[in-house]
């Protein structure tokens, strides 16, 4: 079933795999107001449906997306200090729906990515790179900040990596957006596909609900001590041996089946 907006394009297959594709190729599917409404808007629909198992986010075109379209913030400039703020907190909040959907996000990058591409990037839990695809986290070279996007890709590349390519604004190609954990992979051009399909594949084998509970675990651990993590944690298995889930995956493995949510 193929769903068309304004900006996007939404498909979700029988198996329940969802592909989100940023859809202005004539501006490199950079992001303005109608585009962060409505990839919010499906993010935040694709979250509660439970027919939908793995998201994947990709780009329309020869570019990924090529960050913030420069007509939408040249149209904040004129505005009151109090819309400018709620204008940037639109992005904030949709990166925000984005890092905790509880399904896997799956980033097919088919093309170039800049600023707030890099940052779309950086909130997915698998991304696969198309060779040839060039990177930058430009914003200084204009004069402006990362702002929005700083949380996850210092997250994602680390302190030291989000330095060397915030502070000059440099491009840099898939070798080394995978080298300092940008990209998972990278693909030739006319594999990127079957390496999406390969990784889908992966995730299908894996129970919805626990997958659930385990990127809202990555999340919680990440952001507390051992001493909370070993309570939390200990509670969090315990919990699991109580699903549906867990019986059913644990029934199986000992009777040699295959638990009802796999897919071949």
């Amino acid at each position: 079933m193929t769903q068309t907006y304004k900006t996007i394009l939404l498909e979700t297959d029988d198996r329940g795999v969802a592909t989100v594709t940023l859809n202005r190729p004539e501006k490199h599917n950079a992001l303005n107001g109608d585009l962060i409404t409505e990839l919010s808007d499906v993010a935040e629909k694709l979250a509660v449906d439970d027919k939908v198992r793995i998201v994947i986010l990709t780009g329309n075109g020869k570019s990924f997306c090529a960050g913030g379209d420069f007509n939408w913030f040249a149209s904040n400039i004129d505005k009151t200090r109090e819309q400018r703020v709620d204008q940037s907190a639109t992005l904030a909040r949709l990166l925000r729906r984005l890092d905790t959907l509880p399904k896997p996000l799956i980033g097919r990058i088919n093309g170039p990515a800049y600023g707030g591409g890099v940052g779309m990037i950086s909130v997915c839990d698998y991304t696969i790179g198309a060779e040839g695809a060039r990177f930058g986290l430009t914003e200084v070279k204009l004069g402006l900040l990362p702002a929005n996007i700083s949380p996850y890709v210092v997250a994602r590349i680390g302190k030291v990596h989000s330095r060397e390519t915030m502070l000059s604004g440099a491009l840099f190609d898939t070798t080394r957006a995978e080298r300092i954990g940008l990209l998972t992979e990278v693909a030739a051009p006319d594999d990127l596909d079957a390496a999406v399909e390969r990784v889908v594949h992966d995730h299908l084998q894996a129970a919805p609900g626990a997958v659930a509970d385990t990127k809202a675990l990555v999340a919680y651990v990440a952001a507390h001590d051992l001493e909370t993590n070993m309570i939390y944690t200990a509670d969090r298995l315990a919990d699991a041996w109580e699903t549906d889930e867990g019986i059913e995956g644990i029934n199986s493995f000992i009777n040699k089946g295959v638990p009802s949510w796999r897919v071949k």
